[in-house]
């Protein structure tokens, strides 16, 4: 490749989770070191408590496996994985004892919001994780990474370092784009956004404000117009998901222009919160 481009590397814990599969430790430092020099950072092997499809989880389960993952990340660093490239992740359901020493450890840690959980569930716990990666001031004193987080308010909530999603390819193959709108004549890449559905297969074409086909006039018209200034025409958006993935990485990475590189972020008094 001409460019460099920055590349995190993550074990695949939870996918050989789900699929009862498991995965070799030492395997994994194997190809890690392997591929070194093109590794900016690595993902700590995490230990998934019980089993798949398990509802309910004892705290001595989910201690445990806390406590196997964390024997995992010096075993990493012991083997020869540097320190500085490392990533540790925190999850939801285990004990804030263990976000207070990692962050206390590290520079760069990973959060990682349950799959199971609602977004206000996630939102909750994500706000109880704030009191200990950001100062009085509400700016960050770790960057951290936002593991699965797919839902733009909570993206755009944190004043995350980075994230990871599927978003963007998931809603591009079920037939939909992302579309900011405009406010004072300006983009504006916040939750608020559309995501306008295009495929001329999708059963959502008699579904109004879903389908492109449903939407009002005046705003076919302001969704056309964002189609043409990123080079895309609704024909092929509708027949190429190629074309839909594109123009939903566009949108992403405009959206990741604009935010600001330091953000503050503060629980108001009604329990809100501000950037």
């Amino acid at each position: 490749m001409k460019d460099k481009v920055s590349i995190m590397l993550d074990s695949g814990a939870f996918s050989a989770w789900n699929t009862g599969k498991n995965i070799d430790l030492y395997e994994y430092i194997t190809f890690c070191k392997d591929n070194l020099s093109a590794l900016d950072y690595i993902v700590n092997l995490d230990k998934i408590p019980g089993k798949y499809g398990q509802k309910h989880l004892s705290p001595e389960q989910i201690e445990e496996s806390t406590r196997v993952g964390w024997e995992n990340y010096e075993y990493m660093i012991k083997k020869g994985i540097p320190k500085e490239k490392l990533i540790h992740v925190f999850h939801q359901g285990e004990s804030f004892k263990w976000l207070e020493k990692i962050v206390d450890l590290m520079k760069y840690i990973g959060l990682s919001p349950a799959n199971d959980r609602t977004t206000q569930e996630k939102i909750l716990w994500l706000d109880d994780c704030m009191k200990y990666v950001l100062d009085s001031e509400g700016f960050p004193i770790v960057k951290f990474h936002g593991f699965g987080v797919t839902s733009l308010k909570i993206m755009l909530r944190y004043p995350w370092y980075s994230v990871d999603s599927t978003s963007w390819v998931l809603t591009s193959r079920f037939g939909s784009v992302f579309v900011p709108k405009k406010k004072q004549g300006k983009y504006v890449y916040d939750e608020n956004s559309w995501k306008v559905c295009v495929s001329n297969k999708s059963p959502s074409q008699s579904e109004a404000g879903k389908h492109y086909s449903t939407f009002a006039e005046i705003e076919k018209e302001e969704i056309l117009r964002y189609f043409n200034l990123k080079g895309y025409t609704i024909e092929e958006l509708a027949d190429d998901y190629k074309k839909r993935d594109e123009l939903n990485i566009i949108y992403f990475l405009d959206l990741e222009k604009s935010i600001p590189e330091r953000r503050q972020f503060k629980l108001t008094s009604s329990g809100g919160f501000g950037i």
